[in-house]
């Protein structure tokens, strides 16, 4: 059973986008990328698919869920700065096979947290770069390995 851990495509500049933060969507290289998840993703079985409520990751992963049948689930844990709860979310899931779908702050905490508790591995020089995602195997409920999964475009 896999999580995949997916980091919200390119999106339009934060510091030229204007108003909400949470509504800038995605730049012409996101769509594409968003677009590319549909094939890059395509091995891997998913049942359910989250995302922040935010634009840019409901964007992200909409195409893929549309190509899967399956409806994007909201979820405010995956909100930008909800480290803890973008955690406790993806802790909850071990033993599903889903996609969920946060924000450049969170992944990083999410990581480094299962190197401390289930010492996973995940090599020299981890990245989380925009529309990638990290493969999280599970077994018994835990996490057991971490993948990286380099952005399709």
């Amino acid at each position: 059973m896999s999580v995949l851990l997916v980091r919200h495509a390119s999106a339009e500049d934060r510091s030229t986008s204007s108003g909400e933060d949470r509504l800038r969507p995605l730049d012409d290289k996101g769509r594409r990328q968003a677009v590319a998840l549909i094939e890059h993703l395509d091995g891997y079985p998913l049942s359910l698919v989250m995302s922040s409520p935010a634009l840019r990751c409901v964007s992200t992963v909409g195409p893929l869920a549309a190509a899967r049948n399956l409806t994007v689930r909201l979820s405010d844990s995956l909100a930008e700065a909800n480290e803890r709860g973008a955690l406790d979310l993806i802790q909850s899931l071990a033993g599903t096979d889903c996609l969920v779908c946060t924000h450049g702050d969170n992944i990083p905490f999410i990581l480094w947290t299962f190197v401390v508790d289930y010492d996973l591995d995940l090599g020299s020089d981890p990245e989380w770069r925009k529309a990638s995602a990290w493969v999280l195997q599970s077994a018994a409920g835990r996490f057991v390995r971490a993948i990286y999964l380099p952005p399709p475009l």
